[in-house]
């Protein structure tokens, strides 16, 4: 199955209208679920994810196994308000490579939402969930270091199946974000909008493939917890220019 790399440079005036007409976006201005609306009122179930906004000046990249014609043809049957807002007469589409050399060295970044599930069904900050259980344990760890708790975290996501581990990482920023989400119904004017608060952190290093289709595998899920709204897409890039 191909995979292909997307791109569209959203306006960010007519994303912030329509988003905050239909109540999508957050206190903090997060557009990650506005952004999931929009893609599926343009592209239905084939709407691309992983995604992840850059802001104005990069706009919005995502993976998608559909063919720039198939989601094109989609895209043609759209409202004008959703085309406005996502701007898709610059959509670019190209392919993305599917073969990777076993120990591959790659350069990446990603954002991600470093959280579990905990036994009451809420999500819970995987560093605070560290301090709590070396207070429980009386261990020594580095669970006071909040980078090293989720590069620790970022590891064992890229290591699950075998499909790569990190040879370096950085996080370059952090910051507790409030998100839109919805909650269970038929339909989305069913589901009740809510704010949610937890960690949003970007990680930069290198990597180094383990299992070519493993690997694949996870570029296609992405990395973590709200991938559907602009969290865990691994942007690639060579090594060297690191």
């Amino acid at each position: 199955m191909s995979l292909h790399l997307l791109h569209c440079a959203p306006d960010p005036k007519a994303l912030t209208l329509w988003a905050t007409r239909h109540r999508l976006l957050s206190p903090d201005g997060d557009a990650g679920y506005a952004i999931h609306a929009l893609l599926s009122a343009a592209f239905g179930g084939s709407a691309p994810k992983p995604f992840r906004y850059l802001g104005a000046q990069q706009g919005l990249l995502a993976y998608t196994d559909q063919s720039s014609e198939s989601l094109r043809e989609q895209a043609a049957l759209v409202t004008p308000d959703v085309e406005q807002a996502l701007r898709l007469d610059t959509l670019a589409m190209r392919a993305f490579p599917q073969t990777w050399r076993q120990d591959q060295l790659l350069g990446f970044e990603v954002r991600v939402r470093p959280v579990l599930r905990a036994k009451d069904g809420r999500e819970r900050d995987v560093f605070l969930h560290a301090i709590e259980s070396s207070t429980a344990t009386g261990a020594t760890t580095a669970a006071d270091n909040r980078e090293a708790v989720y590069a620790d975290w970022l590891e064992r996501q890229l290591s699950a199946q075998g499909a790569a581990s990190v040879v370096s990482a950085g996080m370059e920023a952090f910051r507790l974000s409030r998100v839109i989400r919805r909650g269970a119904g038929k339909n989305s004017s069913e589901r009740q909008a809510r704010t949610v608060t937890g960690p949003d952190a970007v990680f930069k290093g290198v990597l180094q493939v383990r299992d070519d289709e493993a690997f694949n595998r996870l570029l296609r899920r992405g990395i973590g917890r709200h991938r559907a709204f602009g969290f865990g897409m691994l942007l690639l890039k060579p090594a060297g220019s690191c």
